[in-house]
């Protein structure tokens, strides 16, 4: 592969759930390993971007964020397109925030691709002390539901990384076991790996 090309994939993954959870920091934690105190909420979809190894694969992980659009109810269909991957989180102390965890699920499906790889993330994990939602039930749920699940703290950095490097394994492992076909995850944006496309045509033709 030539030097030029920097990544195999390119995977969109939103973050969603409820204002005040701590998407934003959960999104510098892991792009940029910075936390902020001053949580201001900012309007507008942002974005940000990291690369990483998965399998010697370089996956370039593209991670959205509400912004603040969730207090609007005004995220529209086009924040959830082509997403492969969603983290969505709830507050561990805020037991509103977990009660309205399956409202966003009904969302995100009515929105996202069916393949898409959901986490539910029981952010500010630190605050333990003061928990409204036991770990366990939280956990219970997810299961149910076929869904990934931890509990993160963006501010004391615990399981930021482990819970991206999941989602984003799971999603590769899609992929890369031709579940996902051409198509039906429609962001899996196929980068410089002709080999990868290679393998994927000749897939197609064998009996």
């Amino acid at each position: 592969m030539g030097t030029d090309l920097a990544y195999n994939f390119v995977f969109k993954v939103v973050l969603i759930g409820e204002s005040g959870v701590g998407k934003s920091n959960l999104l510098s934690r892991f792009t940029k390993n910075e936390f902020n105190h001053d949580s201001r909420t900012t309007i507008g979809v942002e974005f940000s971007t990291r690369s990483i190894q998965v399998d010697n694969i370089t996956i370039k992980a593209q991670i959205w964020d509400t912004a603040g659009l969730e207090r609007y109810r005004a995220i529209t269909s086009a924040y959830y397109r082509g997403a492969v991957g969603a983290l969505l989180v709830y507050d561990i102390t805020k037991h509103l925030t977990y009660e309205n965890v399956e409202r966003w699920l009904k969302e995100l499906y009515h929105h996202a691709d069916p393949h898409i790889v959901v986490m539910i993330v029981g952010n500010k994990s630190d605050l333990g002390n003061v928990r409204t939602v036991p770990k366990e039930e939280a956990k219970d749920f997810a299961e149910s539901k076929g869904l990934l699940f931890m509990e993160t703290s963006a501010l004391e950095s615990t399981n930021v990384e482990s819970a991206f490097l999941e989602v984003l394994t799971a999603i590769h492992k899609k992929v890369a076991s031709k579940e996902v076909t051409r198509g039906s995850i429609s962001a899996v944006t196929l980068g410089p790996s002709s080999e990868f496309n290679e393998e994927r045509r000749s897939c197609c033709n064998s009996s």
